[in-house]
Parts: structure tokens; sequence; C-alpha cells
């Protein structure tokens, strides 16, 4: 497998975390991203133990995802999300993960301005901790039909806010393909890029997420990828596949093909 793709937790959507383990070792794929739901399901503390045994026998987590977002009109509930934040910090050191991908949450009835400086005091002991660490927290820009886990729909705006937090981005390639400039916000703002989450989209698609193998739809991934690493992009590429068209071909066929894709893509 490529040393710069991970598959994400979410392109096996409907797997647990024993199944996620299973299926990554039957396909040889020793890079992923470990999702903080699938241990809490599974139980944290015996599922975090259950995914260490895998990284102790080899397999790299290049990111743990999933936190559950801040309510930013809601300080009230602060402190229990940045205890879950927390305990993502204390699992990404078990399993050595390389990063932290967390979405902002809704700003409710907050502007965007208000709702950058609530999620920069409600982030600010867990960011002391995760610097203590050496964990990089990653910001993560979503699809503007998601307002219910983010407020930041472009690229460059969470450049600019992870600038502000001192944070890294996560460059969600599905949310952003489309905007103007991105050749330049890229090459702007690549040191802070630290996760390319990557798959495709139909043009024509109503409903969402109803991604695709990269490659099958008219994201015109060679040319973003291309401008990535001619930036000087240097982290991984994050396979992030979820939706109707991947359930349909099935995790066996669908996942296996789209790594030989990106694979391609950077060779």
């Amino acid at each position: 497998m490529h040393p710069r793709v991970s598959v994400s937790a979410i392109c096996t959507f409907a797997l647990d975390l024993a199944g996620d383990l299973d299926f990554w070792s039957k396909h040889d794929i020793n890079r992923v991203g470990v999702s903080v739901a699938k241990l809490d399901a599974f139980g944290w503390d015996a599922g975090v133990a259950r995914a260490a045994r895998s990284v102790a026998d080899g397999l790299q987590v290049a990111n743990l995802i999933g936190l559950g977002p801040f309510h930013l009109d809601d300080p009230a509930q602060w402190p229990f999300q940045r205890a879950r934040l927390t305990r993502a910090l204390d699992a990404a050191e078990a399993l050595r993960a390389d990063c932290i991908v967390f979405t902002t949450g809704p700003a409710g009835a907050l502007t965007w301005e208000q709702a950058a400086d609530a999620l920069g005091e409600a982030m600010a002991p867990v960011l002391a901790d995760a610097a203590t660490r050496g964990i990089p927290f990653a910001i993560e820009h979503t699809n503007s039909l998601r307002v219910d886990v983010g407020f930041v729909h472009t690229l460059r705006d969470v450049i600019d806010l992870a600038r502000r937090l001192d944070t890294s981005v996560c460059m969600e390639t599905n949310a952003c393909w489309a905007e103007r400039g991105l050749t330049a916000t890229v090459r702007a703002g690549v040191d802070r890029i630290s996760v390319v989450q990557v798959s495709d989209f139909a043009v024509g698609t109503l409903s969402t997420p109803s991604r695709l193998v990269p490659g099958d739809g008219d994201i015109p991934l060679a040319r973003i990828i291309g401008d990535l690493l001619a930036a000087g992009y240097s982290g991984c590429f994050d396979l992030e596949l979820i939706g109707p068209r991947i359930e349909a071909e099935g995790y066996d066929r669908a996942i296996p093909r789209a790594v030989s894709a990106l694979e391609s893509l950077l060779r």
C-alpha cells in the first residue's frame, strides 16, 4: 500500500471496530483512520485496547475522527465536550495517531465571527493539552448542507481559522473542489494542511452523503492532487467514502478499487 494513502473507518461505515480491524487485515490495509464513534460503541477502554493490539502488530493510525462537535452557542455543554476531546487525546496517544480530525460544531444563533470566537474559547484548554502531548488537531471544513456539524464551509475559511487557533487543517476535497481560486488557496495554506480527504462526486447528485470511488465521478482529482504535491504538501491522502453507491458495490470491491485508484493518482 502506498505510504501516503490511508483508509478511513468511514469507508466501512456499517462495520463495527472489530469488523474494521478484520477488513483492514484481510485487504492488507496498513494505514487507517479510526472512528471514535466505533471505539465508543465497542466499549471505550476495550476498543482502544483492541485497536492498540493491531497497532503493535504494525497498523498505522493516520487519524482519529468523529468526535462529536461543540455546540458553540451553549457554553454549558462545553465541559462535557472538552472531556470527550481529552479522552480522544488519550486514545490518540495509545494508538500513536498522527492527528485528531474534528469539525467545529454548529454556530446555532451565532454569527460566523462569534462562532469562531466561541470555538477558540471552547477549545483553548484542549489545544494546550494537545500541544503538550505533541498531537495535532486538524479542523475539517464541511459541505454547506451540514450546518449541524460545522459552520466552516470553505477551505480558505478553515485555513484562516486554523491560523487563528494554531491548529492544522483537514482538507475535504469533496467539499472544496469547485471553490474559486482553489490552487492559490492550497499554495498559500499548504503549511496548515495535515490531512487531505479524498473521494469523488457525480455532478447532478442531489443527496448527501453520496460519494464515489476516485475516478468514478467528476472531481478533477488529478489536478487537485497535483496542485497539493506541487505546493509541497507532504501528508497523507485519506480515503473517506460513504453513501449508497459504496454500499451497493460492497466494501470488498469498492475500497480496494479506491486504494488502487488513489495510488495511481499519486504515482
